[in-house]
């Protein structure tokens, strides 16, 4: 793998940005840590009060890897799916991915009384969110892809998936109308998006899952270069076109379904970084943007978590709403520039 000067300066950059971010975001909160501690902490010292340490490995540290894990996942998704639709407007929201995923969840959450008690207990698990997640993004995507076969209009293929969400959407309210208010609180909190409830266990799988996802992403790196211009080309040169999408579709599902699964629908995450890659690196190699998305989406997602949780003040915003204040102007600015050009 070859990198310029210029791109290992802008890697190296992208480290060091990645490294003062992480320190920010474990060190800032409502009970604030001086990122000395911070580093004394996390290299194995002893912090100055013990009641820092217990923040640090109990909440802190897991909620920043939670961030990591989520806007690579995100980040890694949203770069496939451009590829695949070539279209720049493609990503786990936009195409209902993540509508998929929460009407996964919303089976489980709000509609899973109906099941036998043995059933209904593996379903609400954290296993049974994640596999209702996951294989509601699938079927999403599938649904989507099957449907872009017969259309070639990259804006149809967009309406098609909003339609999707609406649709889901539609369906998680019928569900919600149904249910007890309990099991409605406890879907209404996951939808605004949340990463700071996680153990080190739910931590591990989460990790497990996102880095089956990314290996099957790596496997494609080569084929995703020659689909940018187009299917028919890809095929000509000797690139397997079903095979590489079956893996896409697979691969975007397992990482767009488990973080949704467990950090609920987060919006604009995996739309947003992958181009912000292409503007920084100006290229379209994909194993130049498959690592500056790993490193972009990570720094994203701990910038926006910082700021969801407010520092100096024991208030926690709603993840999902900060990532949309990013992300949307983005969004808007792309637009716009599409159709300047």
């Amino acid at each position: 793998m070859y990198f310029s000067k210029r791109e290992q300066l802008l890697f190296g950059l992208l480290f060091v940005i990645f490294i003062l971010f992480l320190s920010l975001n474990i060190s800032l909160g409502s009970v604030s840590i001086p990122i000395i501690d911070v580093l004394k902490g996390l290299s194995g010292g002893k912090m100055e009060k013990e009641s820092w340490e217990i923040i640090l490995w109990n909440f802190r540290l897991p909620k920043a890897i939670t961030a990591i894990l989520i806007g690579i996942a995100l980040s890694i998704s949203g770069l496939m799916m451009q590829t695949l639709f070539r279209n720049p407007l493609a990503g786990p929201y936009v195409l209902g991915l993540s509508s998929g995923a929460s009407l996964g969840v919303a089976f489980v959450i709000l509609g899973a009384g109906i099941l036998p008690s043995f059933l209904e207990g593996f379903l609400v698990s954290n296993y049974g969110i994640v596999l209702a997640s996951s294989l509601g993004s699938f079927l999403v995507f599938l649904t989507v892809i099957l449907v872009s076969q017969k259309m070639k209009d990259t804006l149809s293929i967009l309406i098609i998936g909003l339609m999707f969400g609406s649709f889901t959407s539609a369906l998680v309210s019928v569900l919600s109308y149904f249910t007890t208010a309990e099991k409605l609180q406890k879907f209404t909190f996951w939808s605004m998006g949340s990463i700071s409830n996680l153990s080190w266990n739910e931590i591990s799988l989460l990790g497990i899952i996102i880095l089956i996802g990314i290996t099957l992403s790596y496997m494609i790196i080569k084929p995703l270069d020659a689909l940018l211009l187009g299917e028919k080309y890809a095929q000509s040169i000797g690139v397997n076109y079903k095979k590489t999408k079956i893996i896409i579709v697979i691969a975007t599902s397992i990482l767009a379904g488990s973080s949704t699964a467990f950090a609920g629908p987060i919006a604009f995450i995996g739309l947003a970084v992958p181009h912000i890659a292409k503007i920084l690196f100006q290229t379209s190699r994909h194993h130049i943007l498959f690592l500056s998305t790993i490193f972009i989406g990570s720094i994203t997602m701990l910038v926006c978590d910082t700021i969801a949780q407010v520092p100096g003040y024991e208030l926690t915003l709603p993840i999902n709403a900060v990532t949309s204040i990013v992300g949307a102007p983005i969004v808007i600015w792309l637009i716009v520039r599409k159709k300047q050009f």
